[in-house]
């Protein structure tokens, strides 16, 4: 199981998201914009982020920016609908996976899944 925090404006790309990986085993949080998931991860990080690239207040990139800077041991899936160039911009800056919207759920899941088998988990 995995802490995994949804950053999003668009709340139905959170409630796609949120079935399959809660199914999954995995706890969820969501945030509907950049502050408040940065605000997030500075109360209680989680292991994977998922965030849109093109947002309000706070831009994915940026996200991710400063995800690598103060969280370099996490990983990001960066997810856009925008300019396939903003996804190549996010896999430069360190993004493990990028997705074009509209993705396909389950190659998200099986990401995450890939993601956890390559980082064991810490002793509880």
């Amino acid at each position: 199981m995995a802490k995994i925090l949804i950053i999003d404006d668009d709340e139905k790309i959170i409630d796609l998201l949120m079935v399959p990986l809660e199914k999954a085993g995995h706890k969820i949080t969501a945030a509907p914009d950049g502050l408040k998931g940065l605000a997030h991860m500075s109360l209680d990080p989680a292991d994977i982020i998922i965030t849109d690239i093109v947002m309000p207040d706070v831009e994915g990139i940026e996200i991710i920016r400063k995800l690598r800077r103060d969280y370099p041991d996490k990983e990001i899936i960066a997810i856009s609908g925008y300019n396939i160039s903003y996804l190549e911009a996010a896999a430069k800056l360190g993004a493990y996976q990028t997705f074009r919207k509209p993705f396909d759920v389950d190659e998200i899941v099986c990401c995450v899944n890939a993601i956890l088998e390559e980082k064991p988990s810490p002793p509880e």
